[in-house]
C-alpha cells in the first residue's frame, strides 16, 4: 500500500472529547465496528468491503468466495451493475470511489478462466423448491436455497436461463459466454433447470412435482404501447421485443433510418443495437429533457459516442411510411407540457422503449395472491405472497428494475424460504451505525488515480457486438482495491499499536486485530486521533460518568 501523508487533523477536538492523561482516567478507547456506505447501498447485500480487502492482499480465491457468499453472479454484475456502491464511497469526497465493479468483473473472470467452483452443501433438507423464471431473481434464489441444502428446480418459459440478462442487455454489454458460464456453475451446484416450460397453474405444477415451496421470478418482457395514429402500423416495434428478436437470430428489417420513442436505458440499447444492425442513422426521441430523463448518463454518453441522436423534448404525433411528426415540448415545474410546433423527422421504422410490464394473470386465480394497479404481486417484508409458501421478487413485484436488485430479491427470499420451510423466522442480523466521511481520519492517501478500464473506439464497436468495454489486468485490479478506505472497520495497518506512549495496545496476530490494556492506557486518545478509518471510539468511564 501506498501511503502519502497529509495534514493531521485532531479528531478528538472534532468530537468535543478532552485528551486528559494521568492517573485518573475518564475515558477510554474502544475498538469498534462501522457499517460501510459501499456495503449499505449494494442492493445484493455484498459485504464489498471484506472482498476489497481479500483482493487488495492478493488473495483473489479467498476474494471470489467472500463475493459469491451473497451474489453468485460477480462477472455479469461487474459489467451490468450501475454501481451504486460507487456513487456512495466515501473516496468521492477526496478525488474519485473506489472502482468497485471493474474489480468484481476481475475477480468473476478469473473465477471463470480457473474453473472455480462453489462447494457444495454439507447436508440435505429433504425440501423441494420450484423456482419460476431464470433471471437473476430466480438463479440467485435457487443458488442460495441449494446451498442451504434444498432441492431446487428452476422451470424457464424461454429456450435458455438468463432472462432478461439474455433478451434485454445487448451483447456488447455483457458477453453470452460470460453470462452462460455462471448459470452453468449454479446448475453444477446441483440446480435442476427445465427450459421451454411456461407455468400456467402454480398450484397444479407444485402438487405434480411434490415441492414444498415456490418462488416465482417472471421478468418484464412485455413492452409497453402506447396509441400513435399511424398509416402503417407494421413499422412500429417494441423494444423489448426487438432486443429479444436480435438475440434470437431474428433481427427484423428496420430500414435506414430508425426512430426510438423513449429515455431509459432500454431506448439506449435498442438505439445502438440497431446502429450495429447496419442502421444510417439511430435517433431517440423523447418528451423530457436530459436532466429529467431515467437513463443513466453514461448511457447516453455512450449512445452519443457512437452516433446515436437523441431529440429532446419531443413527442410523437403520427407516423406517416417514411417519417415521423414531432412535436416540441417545454419543460414547466419538472412537466412537459405541449408548444403547438411541430416538425417532421426521416424514419423508416419506429421502436417503442416505453417500458416494461410483467405477465402476472396466471396468478389470479391463487387464493390470497394480490395485485398492485400496474400487475405487480404485493409481497409482505419476507417476500411472500398473500398464500402462503408462495414466493416473489424481482420485477414482478413492486420496486427498481435492475440486474442487481433482482439478484438482492432473490437471496433474500431464499433464506426466508428456508426459515418458512423448516419453520423458524430468519431475521436480518442489525448493521452497525453508517460511517461517513467526516467521521474518518484520513491522513493519508492509497494510490489517488483510479484505474480506467479500457473501451473500444466508437467506431469500432458499432461494427459489431463485440464487448466495448475491457477488465483490468491483475496488477491494476489489485491497485484499485488498495485505493479503498476501509471506512469504519480496522484493516491493522498498526497506527495505534505505533502511535501509543504507554504500550498498551497488544496486536492479536495476522487477522485478529488488537485488543487495549487498560492497566497501561491513561485515555489519552492518541490511538483513536490517528486512527484513519475510525476503528476506534472514545468512551467515557464508569466512574467518571457518575461523579
Amino acid at each position: 500500500m501506498t501511503i502519502l501523508k497529509t495534514d493531521l487533523t485532531t479528531k478528538a477536538d472534532l468530537a468535543g472529547h478532552s485528551s486528559g492523561t494521568g492517573p485518573t482516567r475518564t475515558q477510554r478507547p474502544e475498538y469498534v465496528d462501522f457499517l460501510p456506505p459501499c456495503n449499505n447501498a449494494c442492493p445484493a447485500g455484498e459485504d464489498i468491503q471484506s472482498w476489497l480487502a481479500l483482493a487488495q492482499a492478493g488473495n483473489y480465491r479467498d476474494a471470489w468466495e467472500k463475493l459469491t457468499d451473497e451474489n453468485p453472479l460477480p462477472a455479469v454484475h461487474g459489467r451490468v451493475c450501475y454501481h451504486p456502491c460507487e456513487t456512495s464511497c466515501n473516496r468521492t469526497s477526496l478525488d474519485s470511489p473506489v472502482s468497485i465493479h471493474s474489480i468484481e468483473r476481475f475477480l468473476g473472470d478469473l473465477a471463470i478462466e480457473n474453473k472455480w467452483d462453489f462447494y457444495k452443501p454439507a447436508s440435505i433438507s429433504g425440501k423441494r423448491v420450484l423456482v419460476i423464471g431464470g433471471g437473476p431473481s430466480g438463479l440467485s434464489a435457487a443458488y442460495h436455497l441449494t446451498r442451504l441444502g434444498h432441492e431446487v428446480s428452476i422451470y424457464e418459459a424461454g429456450p435458455m436461463a438468463g432472462g432478461m440478462m439474455n433478451f434485454g442487455i445487448p451483447a456488447y454489454r455483457l458477453p453470452r459466454n460470460v453470462l452462460q458460464a455462471e448459470i452453468d456453475r449454479i446448475l453444477r451446484l446441483g440446480v435442476t433447470l427445465k427450459l421451454d416450460h411456461k407455468v400456467n397453474d402454480v398450484q397444479a405444477e407444485m402438487a405434480t412435482g411434490r415441492f414444498d415451496a415456490v418462488f416465482i421470478a417472471i421478468g418484464a418482457h412485455i413492452g409497453k404501447k402506447t396509441a400513435i395514429p399511424a398509416r402503417d402500423a407494421g413499422k412500429i416495434l417494441d423494444a423489448v421485443s426487438f432486443l429479444k428478436d436480435v438475440e434470437l437470430g431474428n433481427a427484423p428489417q428496420i430500414g435506414r433510418r430508425v426512430a426510438i420513442y423513449g429515455g431509459g436505458n432500454t431506448a439506449m440499447d435498442a438505439a445502438r443495437t440497431a446502429k450495429r444492425l447496419g442502421a444510417e442513422e439511430a435517433l431517440i426521441i423523447y418528451r423530457r429533457d436530459r436532466e429529467h430523463m431515467p437513463a443513466h448518463d453514461f448511457e447516453a454518453d455512450e449512445a452519443l459516442s457512437e452516433g446515436i441522436k437523441i431529440h429532446w423534448l419531443r413527442t410523437i404525433k403520427h407516423l406517416e411510411s417514411t417519417s415521423v411528426t414531432v412535436e416540441q415540448m417545454e419543460i414547466r415545474d419538472g412537466k412537459p407540457y405541449p408548444t403547438g410546433k411541430f416538425e417532421t423527422l426521416e424514419a423508416d421504422s419506429v421502436i417503442l422503449a416505453l417500458g416494461q410490464d410483467t405477465e402476472t394473470d396466471f396468478l389470479r386465480a391463487v387464493p390470497g395472491i394480490e395485485f398492485k394497479d400496474d400487475g405487480t404481486v404485493i409481497v409482505d417484508q419476507n417476500m411472500m405472497t398473500g398464500h402462503p409458501g408462495i414466493f416473489a421478487g424481482g420485477d414482478m413485484v413492486p420496486s427498481e428494475r435492475t440486474v442487481t436488485i433482482a439478484t438482492g430479491h432473490g437471496k433474500k427470499a431464499a433464506r426466508n424460504i428456508n426459515s418458512w420451510l423448516t419453520g423458524t423466522l430468519y431475521q436480518k442480523p442489525p448493521s452497525n451505525p453508517l460511517v461517513t466521511i467526516d467521521q474518518l481520519h484520513v491522513w493519508y492517501r492509497t494510490n489517488a488515480d483510479p484505474k480506467q478500464q479500457p473501451h473500444i473506439e466508437p467506431h469500432i464497436a458499432v461494427a459489431g457486438f463485440d464487448e466495448i468495454v475491457a477488465g483490468l489486468t491483475r496488477d491494476e485490479a489489485r491497485y484499485e482495491a488498495e485505493r479503498c478506505l476501509s471506512c469504519g472497520n480496522c484493516f491493522e495497518c498498526d497506527g495505534c499499536f505505533g502511535a501509543c506512549p504507554e504500550h498498551a495496545i497488544i496486536k492479536l496476530g495476522p487477522g485478529k486485530r488488537y485488543k487495549f490494556n487498560y492497566k497501561l492506557c491513561t485515555g489519552c486518545g492518541v490511538c483513536y486521533e490517528q486512527c484513519p478509518c475510525h476503528a476506534i471510539d472514545m468512551a467515557v468511564e464508569p466512574e467518571a460518568s457518575n461523579q
